[in-house]
């Protein structure tokens, strides 16, 4: 498979950022169905057995749309994968995924083994991998990834540091090949944006958390609703790596936004009754944008529309 044939079939060129415990198989097939990319965490699914489940489901439904759609088929999904020795499950969830075929990989927190990209290659997949700076893309590529997706500041939960402009200004120096951005993108007009300073696709979570088919609670929901970009807050506290968290999730389990230790990680949520991800919700400065949380088939055509506009006035197409 060719990155730049996926990225032609494409009704938006979009990548739906995968979601820790948010992304299930019924957001991912809504996002495939609506004609962008859909995607989740393999470690979404636990126990681990379920992963293959979830993938057949998967794999059947897209061909059953494409059966009765021929002349618009669904977009392809992408699993993530944590390649990071913490994660015991990554081998398995590899076998797995090499099993089912998955067509788009995007691995994360380290660059992928080379017997994991050959085994991609091996059957026509293709891998892309997060970074937020230069030399993040350079061991990435070095390793043999087919693309990049550079994790820009304002991106929602894990996020680097880097003004989108410098980071995919540097990015675009050492590499030609398929590269997407992330870093509050929560409208048609910031696809084109992320277009024309250099990227091929948007990398877009938080809006899809706020919708009809992801698994996140009702009050994360509306805690999106009632954002706005000053109540994200970015700190290491958390995870022990640096993310951006809804202000108003902190304060609900008893975190002072305003004094969270720094390099504290997961001690800071000890004896407390709180979860990152679970409690302490991630979420993107985009947040101002989003003002409801409809079906996903919804929030495609409204960024469509947008993002249609967006040509018009600018270029004229």
């Amino acid at each position: 498979m060719s990155l730049l044939t996926v990225f032609d079939s494409l009704v938006l060129p979009v990548i739906a950022s995968p979601m820790f415990i948010v992304s299930g198989p019924k957001l991912v097939l809504a996002q495939c169905r609506a004609g962008i990319v859909g995607s989740m965490p393999a470690l979404n699914a636990r126990p681990q057995a379920q992963l293959r489940d979830w993938l057949a489901e998967l794999i059947e439904s897209l061909a059953e749309a494409q059966r009765a759609h021929p002349d618009a088929p669904p977009a392809p999904f992408a699993i993530n994968q944590i390649v990071h020795a913490s994660n015991a499950r990554l081998e398995a969830d590899i076998k797995t995924c090499v099993d089912c075929r998955v067509p788009i990989w995007i691995t994360s927190l380290q660059a992928p083994p080379r017997e994991l990209i050959d085994a991609v290659h091996a059957y026509g997949g293709v891998v892309m991998h997060d970074v937020v700076n230069l030399r993040h893309a350079e061991k990435a590529l070095a390793a043999g990834v087919d693309g990049l997706i550079a994790v820009a500041a304002g991106a929602g939960g894990h996020a680097g540091r880097l003004s989108p402009f410098a980071l995919i200004g540097e990015i675009r120096r050492i590499f030609s090949g398929p590269l997407a951005l992330s870093g509050a993108i929560a409208s048609g007009d910031a696809i084109l944006a992320a277009q024309a300073m250099g990227a091929d696709l948007a990398y877009i979570g938080t809006r899809f958390i706020a919708s009809a088919e992801a698994t996140a609670s009702d009050a994360y929901r509306h805690g999106l609703v009632d954002a706005s970009a000053a109540d994200i807050v970015y700190t290491d506290a958390i995870t022990g790596v640096h993310g951006n968290y809804l202000r108003a999730s902190l304060l609900a389990n008893g975190l002072d936004p305003e004094a969270l230790p720094a390099g504290a990680g997961r001690l800071l949520l000890e004896g407390k009754d709180a979860k990152a991800w679970r409690d302490i919700w991630g979420a993107g400065q985009g947040v101002g944008l989003i003002d409801d949380a409809p079906a996903v088939a919804d929030i495609v055509q409204r960024l469509r529309r947008e993002y249609d506009a967006a040509r018009r006035r600018l270029l004229g197409a």
